[in-house]
């Protein structure tokens, strides 16, 4: 299909392209782990609702939408580090640390042209935004206390309203305000833990090396916390152990699981079906949770103490640092954690106003202010449902677009591009080639070095297919593939960076990980033979 809309957003098809705003560096790297497939249009409004206040230069939008999927204008970032005379070094290093993504090497950055106005402006929104993270993670205490205990509260309430103006209060009053506060709590916590991550780990680099750098930052699932990312992979296997029961994994995690930013997906809480098969294939390669996590706490235990005899006098800081590293990341999951059981809540709120309107399943292709319209009686045009998901299906359709795009970008168009080589990397103002060669470079996620068979998966549904040992290849990976990562001799993503879902859960069990490669799901297919050395960052294709 070609894109019958030239412009930046149609109301009725619901069709996005913000890459037609003008010649700007995109980029999904950092939302591409969270929003895994093609976006409804609830979930992109509410999206916009939650970040419309993450904005930093007057008139741009800091997160757009190329056909379905959300992208951070890379360029915003980039006019106001040269503004106030940063490196791009240091450009670099933010873009790293605060959004888990690393730029394709000799990259060109568009900038765009500031004003001494704007640029005043801007400092203004910086100091706004700074002060609502600061904010956010003094509240971070009471929302992980308390949420919980307010979902349950929340979701009683909206299924027992009857009325439609009862439920448009409950939105106004209660869930609307939960929702902002617990978005800033998670942004101010994770801006704060990636800032000390990456410094922490240039710091380590620079002494040990990357490999041991790598090591050392991990262990964050040391004495008796775990880290919350693999609660469910390791709750399933105490289901199985029979530590706990099934009623009480699903309380505790049924709101974890695939696309689970996407309003429209169901949750495994609400899947009769979906624990009992987990459960399956758990017992066909049962896990041993403590023995889950001991290859990973020597390496990590050999590298200190390679760093204690080289530099005792930094030992004692250094372990400091080490630790309070582990705590801000734990914090950060689970403060992530807690924002998808709100994303939820959203969700069931969605349902009931679905129910009350006998719109049904079909309420999710509406935006927040239409549905919120309907409870005021507010009417929708005819036709507009079934136009918006005709153009989602299309959209739906397509392979996953590059994590990063300059310029305009027509998904249709470069998807039927028969010469299209690359998925990575587009620029409209370039041919989009790459060289073949053997090796696929990406960023060191996780130490190790190993030689496997490949297995291709687009989804984490697939698990009955993939085989122990084998090397997991995917675009992406979100909390509902951890459970296949124990099985896995080593992981490969096309979006990642060191400090990414993937790299994190891959150190934390001690499995060779390289993310961020950009195109090895086109490069490589099922059953090719690799080597993966994690510490380097590089899949050298043996035989394919």
């Amino acid at each position: 299909m070609a894109s019958k809309y030239p412009f930046r957003y149609d109301p009725l098809t619901g069709e996005y392209n913000d890459s037609l705003s003008g010649d700007y560096l995109w980029s999904n790297t950092n939302f591409g782990e969270a929003v895994t497939e093609t976006m409804t249009p609830l979930t992109w409004s509410v999206i916009q609702f939650t970040l419309d206040d993450w904005v930093f230069l007057p008139g741009f939008a800091t997160v757009g939408n190329i056909g379905g999927y959300p992208y951070v204008n890379i360029s915003i970032f980039s006019s106001l580090f040269k503004a106030v005379k940063r490196s791009r070094q240091q450009l670099f290093e933010m873009l790293e640390g605060t959004m888990f993504m690393q730029l394709p090497e000799g990259i060109e950055i568009p900038h765009i042209p500031l004003s001494r106005k704007d640029i005043l402006i801007s400092l203004l929104n910086v100091i706004r935004v700074q002060n609502k993270q600061i904010q956010g993670r003094r509240y971070l205490p009471a929302y992980l206390s308390h949420n919980p205990a307010r979902f349950n509260e929340l979701r009683r309430r909206i299924r027992s309203e009857l009325s439609m103006d009862q439920l448009a209060n409950l939105w106004q009053e209660e869930i609307k305000q939960n929702i902002k506060k617990g978005v800033w709590a998670v942004l101010g916590t994770a801006n704060q833990s990636m800032e000390f991550t990456g410094h922490l780990q240039r710091d380590l680099i620079s002494l040990v090396g990357r490999e041991d750098a790598s090591i050392l930052i991990s262990n964050v699932s040391a004495g008796e916390k775990l880290l919350p990312s693999l609660g469910p992979s390791v709750g399933l296997a105490k289901v199985v152990n029979g530590e706990i029961s099934q009623e009480n994994y699903l309380e505790v995690y049924g709101h974890r699981g695939p696309n689970e930013f996407e309003l429209s997906a169901p949750r495994p809480a609400e899947d009769p079906g979906w624990l009992e098969r987990q459960l399956a294939h758990s017992q066909m390669a049962p896990l041993d949770p403590q023995a889950l996590f001991k290859k990973q706490q020597d390496m990590f235990h050999s590298a200190w103490d390679r760093f204690k005899s080289r530099y005792p006098r930094k030992a004692n800081k250094m372990i400091h640092r080490i630790k309070e590293n582990s705590h801000r990341i734990f914090l950060r999951e689970q403060a992530r954690s807690e924002y998808v059981r709100d994303r939820w809540l959203v969700r069931i709120f969605a349902l009931r106003v679905g129910e009350l309107t006998k719109l049904g399943n079909d309420v999710f292709f509406l935006t927040l202010d239409e549905m919120l319209g309907l409870l005021h009686g507010k009417g929708i045009n005819d036709g507009l449902v079934a136009s918006r998901q005709e153009i989602y299906h299309f959209y739906k359709a397509l392979p996953s677009y590059p994590a990063v795009i300059r310029g305009r970008f027509d998904p249709f168009k470069w998807a039927a591009d028969p010469s299209r080589q690359r998925s990575d990397f587009y620029d409209a103002n370039i041919a989009n080639s790459v060289q073949i060669s053997k090796i696929i470079k990406g960023a060191a996620g996780s130490v190790g070095c190993v030689e496997g068979l490949v297995r291709i998966m687009t989804n984490s549904a697939g698990i009955e297919e993939f085989q122990p040992g084998e090397i997991l290849v995917a675009r992406v990976t979100d909390i509902s593939w951890t459970p296949i990562f124990p099985r896995a001799a080593a992981v490969v993503t096309d979006v990642g960076a060191p400090l990414s879902h993937a790299a994190i859960v891959a150190r934390e069990l001690g499995i060779p990980a390289v993310v961020g490669c950009g195109n090895a799901t086109m490069r490589l297919k099922t059953g090719d033979r690799v080597r993966v050395d994690g510490g380097r960052g590089t899949v050298e294709i043996l035989t394919g």
